[in-house]
């Protein structure tokens, strides 16, 4: 069972309904589905109830989206950073806290590698450009993995992956390693060597045709089930 954390908007419709509802983009799904993996969501929810819903996974994945609030991090917002959203910050740091102590599978994608690194006490780059060239539409560019990781070990070669996003791990968080890099030196690629399976990827996953990073996921998932 891969938990996969959640977006909350209002303003969702679907057929004659127009409501507040809990969403995530179906390639989330569809990728652990491919993986080999039982997909279920984690809307936002009470961080006190965090470690309860940990332990009844296997592995969790910490989906994409809004801009971490920069008060997480200790900064002051730049005027380019989004609004915050503060519930969903909350809830996936607190289930990023409650999977590290469990030593439950996580993978962190793209905000989910961002939560990894503020959760671990590191900061971020608010603005960068190059990685969200056109809004609304992902881009592409190569990522190069660090030998002898983790993520090293799933995909050993230079590969093209989607992206979109506009902010970045600046300070690594305590004990974790950057075990990849765009060619413009952007961290791509986190571990946290000391609390099992562990990695964040900036990039999208779920919106290409590699499956390696999610099957290493659930791979270790079933291994701890």
């Amino acid at each position: 069972m891969i938990g996969i954390s959640t977006y909350m908007e209002s303003g969702a419709r679907w057929g004659v309904w127009e409501l507040e509802a809990a969403l995530l983009p179906a390639g989330y799904p569809r990728l652990v589905q491919a993986a080999g993996g039982l997909a279920a969501m984690l809307p936002p929810d009470d961080p006190a109830y965090a470690a309860e819903a940990v332990a009844r996974l296997d592995g969790l994945v910490i989906a994409g989206g809004p801009d971490v609030e920069p008060v997480r991090y200790g900064a002051a917002p730049d005027p380019r950073t989004g609004p915050p959203a503060r519930e969903r910050d909350a809830w996936e740091l607190a289930l990023i806290d409650a999977a590290l102590a469990a030593r439950v599978p996580l993978l962190g994608i793209c905000r989910g590698m961002q939560l990894l690194n503020v959760a671990r006490g590191g900061t971020l780059v608010q603005h960068l450009d190059g990685h969200a060239e056109v809004v609304g539409l992902f881009g592409r560019h190569t990522v190069k993995p660090v030998p002898g990781t983790l993520y090293g070990g799933l995909v050993p070669e230079e590969t093209s992956v989607p992206t979109y996003h506009h902010q970045a791990v600046d300070r690594l968080g305590t004990g974790l390693t950057a075990t990849a890099y765009a060619a413009d030196g952007t961290v791509e690629a986190v571990e946290l060597p000391s609390a099992g399976w562990v990695l964040g990827v900036q990039w999208h996953p779920e919106m290409g045709e590699d499956p390696r990073v999610m099957r290493g996921l659930v791979r270790a998932a079933a291994t701890r089930a």
